[in-house]
């Protein structure tokens, strides 16, 4: 197995919508680091990140319910 070099992770097709670092964190309830190391490794998409997340058998942290 050939390890992915910067070049080819930047030229990936970018599939779904970008998550930013802050949102995907915030989203899965991850810490900072660990966000920070997943995001540069499988890049910003929100279908890879999403899928990568599922695999790993994480749900998406509940938000909080707004009063109606």
């Amino acid at each position: 197995m050939t390890p992915i070099r910067e070049s080819e992770r930047r030229s990936r097709i970018l599939r779904g919508r970008p998550y930013s670092l802050d949102e995907f964190a915030s989203k899965y309830g991850l810490r900072s680091d660990q966000a920070e190391s997943l995001y540069t490794r499988f890049g910003p998409s929100s279908i890879e990140l999403d899928l990568l997340m599922a695999a790993k058998r994480r749900q998406p942290a509940p938000r909080d319910r707004i009063a109606e």
